[in-house]
């Protein structure tokens, strides 16, 4: 903690020598002080989901991923998503923000907004969704909540970091719309609706170059276009060249190459191949960090472990999607004297986190097991059986036995499956989408003889259901949802708790149908995304594969329905001020309370590129009491109805009709309306290179065509020449000589354009 001080006075106190060390780290996780200037260190931590600060002494080991300090483990990004929240999301970015005061760290690393482009992702689990829009959004809460108490974020890992194999080196390859389409618009969002403090630059390489070294992403589009005011901090060990990287934007390296990297710079200064310039303003980047940090380094303060608890479980039950429920069998209620068998080693050890940077040391576990039985009160008989063991995929017979023996003499049965901590982590990719084999086997056996089992799914990444889930009467997928996982799904299983989680991400029928299935993790050194724009349901959708679960399901205790579609349209293309307003009526037609989430979709009929059939555009999540009703509206502007054109360099909208869809999942819409949106063409001046097509298709081009042919004493093509020859440049087609214009005529016709 330092007193406050003047940046530019302090940067024209510095020496060339502490210029350069200010951006690195002083450690693993401080940055460096300039005492003799009253510049102190600040500390910084992960914490997607929960903070894993490092004490400075006491423990922490050489790469920083142990021994952290106690910390609320939250729901991760998989799950926490699944609330579509944005409400959620502040409310954990300020208890973590909470934490970090107490703790004196000035920074939390995250959210992670990077794309599920693959099921397999290691790391998808602290991911939001395989959809930019929605990631935008619930990401720019988080980083709202947590810098209004005075702690900073990092929005992470900026670009393309969509796997862990060859994480470091990989080359990832992808056309400029498809980056403007799916894996920029996140980062976008949070930094021009939020400002976080800092972005965190990825590992990898962009179209080659290093993303640490990267000037068109750093500076060009996040600043220049974006305006980010903040600092740009590397992963850590994303450095390679720290002259490069300084001249690309990246202000602070992470952890510290000490002796090499800022010997690198002060000698690159002397020699002139680094402006001095640009290092000043890379310092000041991070003096304002530091200068930010002081109000709450100052004014520190506690948290309530039990409080911060208590939220845990409360957002865990946000979490939950309830994929099944036949016959309604959830929620449990049985009558006393019922057996209950609890089936599966998940209800005694859970798991509730992934693995990685990412592990937070929870300050209490609940227990799913103790807390189901404690739920079901003392009338009612709660068996254990586990069923399988965790660090291994082979079947035990004996394991097996017991929890047959335990479903045949019970009235209800609950199976707790999922992934073992070993199947998804940060630094590798998964190589399957199914579950280990024991459980399979296991809930085979135990299907044989209870007909109405309950499934409550753990894990942070989709899984294969196609093989099994008609085995089960319900699933509960409630992925990796923090250190009061126990107590939410005793809520959820019981009705304490009324499910309202919509998935974040389609669970496909088999692996083999993810668009970038064929090109993931990718060759040596290099991964191409040649699915382009068509990522998740936006790839599903457009080849109408059947899928287990579409995105943005989720079902309730209680039952939901949407009406009264309405667009209105404002304004206009031409002077930037478009608005369609879409208003839409949403009833709790069922017994309980409950939440519905109103998921809107916007779809270009005809366009001159590719389009993904409906793309999410807007959404609101309403909580409802039975037969109550409200109006929900959602505002859609010019960029809903945008592709970016790589001809054009820039966001454009096609005039022609658009189909709003609206409704309670991709595959799930309750009405659509089209509107007709109005705007400036985007053809490309005519020119001798345009085809016969572009020309007839143009107003102005057809009418000079027909005159040159009269003219000639001939006439246009006919409709079954042109369907041969229409897509031939015009320079091409004058060498034939019979169609009424030379390439001198040609070069006349254009002139006149």
């Amino acid at each position: 903690m330092s007193d406050p001080f003047d940046v530019d006075d302090v940067v024209a106190q510095l020496t060339l020598e502490e210029k350069a060390a200010l951006t690195l780290g002083s450690g693993f996780w401080y940055t460096v002080p300039v005492e003799r200037l009253g510049v102190g260190k600040i500390l910084v931590s992960d914490g997607p989901h929960g903070l894993r600060a490092q004490p400075e002494t006491g423990g922490g080991d050489h790469v920083g991923l142990g021994h952290s300090v106690p910390a609320t483990c939250f729901p991760t990004a998989s799950g926490l998503a699944s609330s579509w929240n944005p409400e959620a999301f502040r409310v954990v970015g300020r208890a973590i923000a909470r934490e970090a005061r107490a703790g004196g760290v000035s920074v939390a690393l995250g959210p992670g907004v990077n794309i599920k482009r693959s099921p397999l992702c290691g790391r998808n689990f602290e991911y939001l969704s395989e959809d930019p829009y929605l990631a935008g959004v619930l990401a720019t809460a988080t980083v709202q909540g947590t810098q209004s108490l005075g702690i900073g974020t990092s929005v992470k890992h900026y670009a393309a970091n969509n796997q862990e194999t060859d994480r470091l080196r990989v080359s990832a390859e992808v056309d400029e719309r498809t980056l403007r389409e799916i894996y920029l618009p996140a980062f976008e969002a949070v930094v021009k609706h939020a400002q976080p403090w800092t972005v965190m630059c990825a590992y990898n390489k962009l179209n080659g170059t290093y993303a640490s070294e990267h000037h068109w992403l750093l500076t060009e589009v996040l600043r220049d276009e974006w305006g980010f005011q903040g600092l740009v901090v590397s992963d850590w060990g994303a450095v390679h060249d720290r002259v490069a990287a300084l001249a690309a934007g990246l202000d602070l390296e992470m952890p510290p190459a000490l002796g090499y990297s800022e010997v690198a710079v002060v000698k690159a200064v002397h020699d002139g191949s680094l402006d001095e310039g640009l290092l000043d303003e890379a310092v000041r980047r991070v003096l304002r960090l530091v200068l930010q940090s002081q109000p709450a380094l100052t004014e520190s303060g506690t948290f309530d472990v039990d409080e911060h608890h208590k939220l845990a479980r409360t957002i865990a039950h946000e979490s939950a999607v309830l994929l099944k429920n036949d016959g309604n069998v959830l929620p449990l209620l049985p009558a006393a004297g019922a057996r209950v068998a609890v089936i599966g080693e998940f209800a005694r050890t859970p798991r509730f986190q992934g693995a990685g940077s990412s592990q937070v040391n929870p300050t209490k576990i609940d227990i799913p097991l103790d807390a189901l039985a404690a739920a079901l009160g003392s009338e009612v008989s709660v068996d254990f059986a586990p069923g399988f063991g965790l660090d291994t995929a082979d079947s035990d017979p004996v394991l097996v036995e017991e929890a047959v023996r335990a479903a045949s003499d019970a009235d209800h049965v609950v199976v707790f499956l999922g992934l073992p901590a070993q199947a998804e982590s940060e630094g590798y990719d998964r190589t399957t989408m199914a579950l280990p084999a024991n459980q399979l086997t296991l809930l085979d056996q135990v299907a044989a003889v209870h007909d109405h089992l309950i499934v409550v799914l753990v894990g942070g990444s989709t899984v294969q259901m196609s093989t099994w889930d008609h085995r089960a009467a319900a699933v509960l997928n409630c992925w990796l949802s923090g250190q009061a996982s126990g107590g939410a799904v005793a809520d959820l299983l019981t009705g304490a708790a009324n499910p309202s989680g919509k998935l974040a991400e389609t669970i496909p029928l088999r692996l083999e149908d993810s668009s970038s299935y064929l090109n993931f993790p990718g060759d040596p050194g290099v991964v191409r995304y040649g699915e382009g724009v068509f990522v998740g349901y936006r790839g599903y959708d457009k080849a109408a594969q059947d899928v287990s679960y579409p995105f943005g399901y989720g079902l309730s205790y209680t039952t939901f329905a949407i009406s009264d579609i309405e667009a209105i349209v404002a304004g206009s293309v031409t002077d930037g001020d478009l608005t369609v307003t879409v208003n839409a009526v949403v009833t709790n037609t069922g017994e309980r309370a409950g939440a519905e989430v109103v998921q809107l979709y916007v779809g270009d009929l005809e366009s001159e590129v590719a389009r993904p059939i409906r793309e999410l555009k807007g959404f609101a999540r309403v909580g409802l009491e039975p037969g109550a009703s409200t109006l929900v509206s959602i505002v859609l502007d010019e960029r809903a109805f945008s592709f970016w054109s790589q001809r054009h360099g820039r966001w454009a909208v096609e005039a022609g009709e658009f189909e709003i869809a609206v409704g309670s999942s991709s595959r799930d819409i309750a009405e659509q309306v089209l509107v007709r949106i109005d705007a400036p063409s985007l053809a490309a001046p005519l020119s001798a290179e345009s085809t016969l097509q572009e020309w007839l298709a143009d107003e102005r081009g057809r009418a000079v065509l027909t005159a040159a042919a009269e003219q000639a004493g001939g006439v246009l093509a006919d409709e079954e020449m042109i369907k041969v020859i229409g897509n031939f440049p015009m320079s091409s087609l004058a060498a034939f000589g019979q169609l009424g214009w030379s390439r001198t005529k040609l070069d006349e016709l254009v002139a006149s354009l």
